[in-house]
């Protein structure tokens, strides 16, 4: 919104052309003054017949610069509304399985990996007061984003994560651990972590059920989403180390026993998603569950205006200036 510390100056701007062209209609050379720019008692300075329409164009920017002055004198600013919120939200840390399985094309013409992106962004766009981190998981892990509340720098990074980029396997064990070491000292009220795989655990060397049993003694939340069905699947994707496009189809072995198994060594929430609308409505559960109120107060950000219009204001009357001595013979 533009807003106005001094409006009246506004006015005055406003006015300013009407003003000057009144005076020039009925006090036309009353109050003029000649100085010369000259030799001493020469003649004032009069541009030729040629370039008098120049001339009066160059009036007229000066002008301009009189009413950028006032508007500048006016205090313009825009003010944006923010919230600031008083208290903590939720630290919830997303692990997301990057493995080639996820490029299954079983989400209503979607890979599982895009669709799981495109919620978790819609997740966290929802929930501004949270805390919201990534670990991507395959043959390993790895933290991506601690929990923060700056959105953005998540969306970036989810957006460049590709599918095998940290291998063709699935260290869910190495991952929840990963993710229960980083919230162990967390000071947030409710703290979650959320496990979205379609497959089973088949490397590292933490068993799963060990790192959800460590997330449930330090208080963290865990729901596990299984994501996609079983059987022979489409699959597309660009193999991040050869960069080579790898279509075809593969035998889809969904197990929802042993993601619910590793949902169940942590009193966690376990969720199945063989479809897209299954699987929004999975986030529409963990969107419910974990709640936190949060007060928050409104503010507003003012951004002042008036140094783009002083600069502006000398750009002008400098440019006129050197207009009127160099193309319209002016004295220096």
């Amino acid at each position: 919104m533009l807003a106005f510390e001094r409006p009246l100056f506004v006015l005055a701007a406003c006015a300013a052309p009407l003003v000057i062209l009144a005076a020039k209609r009925f006090f036309r050379g009353a109050f003029r003054l000649s100085f010369s720019l000259g030799t001493p008692g020469g003649d004032s300075f009069t541009p030729a017949a040629r370039f008098r329409f120049f001339d009066a164009l160059l009036r007229a920017a000066g002008g301009v610069v009189v009413c950028l002055l006032l508007l500048a004198a006016s205090g313009p600013q825009i003010v944006k509304n923010e919230t600031v919120w008083l208290d903590r939200g939720a630290d919830i840390l997303f692990v997301l399985d990057c493995s080639p399985s996820m490029a299954g094309i079983d989400m209503d013409g979607e890979n599982r990996f895009d669709t799981a992106r495109e919620l978790i962004k819609n997740f966290a766009s929802s929930r501004p007061v949270d805390a919201i981190g990534l670990v991507a998981v395959g043959n390993e892990a790895a933290l991506l984003i601690p929990p923060t509340v700056d959105h953005k720098t998540l969306f970036d990074r989810l957006e460049r994560l590709s599918i095998g980029e940290l291998g063709d396997g699935t260290a869910l064990g190495v991952a929840l651990s990963l993710a229960a070491l980083h919230l162990k000292h967390s000071t947030a009220k409710n703290k979650a972590v959320v496990l979205i795989s379609d497959g089973e655990n088949n490397a590292g060397a933490v068993h799963p059920h060990t790192a959800a049993a460590a997330l449930n003694t330090q208080g963290t939340a865990l729901y596990v989403i299984g994501v996609g069905s079983s059987g022979e699947i489409p699959v597309d994707y660009i193999d991040p180390v050869t960069k080579m496009r790898r279509t075809g189809s593969f035998e889809s072995r969904y197990s929802a026993e042993s993601l619910n198994a590793i949902a169940a060594a942590a009193n966690g929430v376990f969720l199945y998603a063989p479809s897209r609308e299954a699987f929004t409505a999975a986030f529409n559960t963990l969107n419910k569950s974990e709640v936190v109120v949060s007060r928050g107060i409104v503010r507003g950000r003012k951004q002042s205006l008036h140094e783009p219009l002083i600069i502006a204001a000398m750009i002008l009357a400098c440019s006129t200036g050197l207009i009127r001595v160099i193309f319209l013979g002016a004295p220096l």
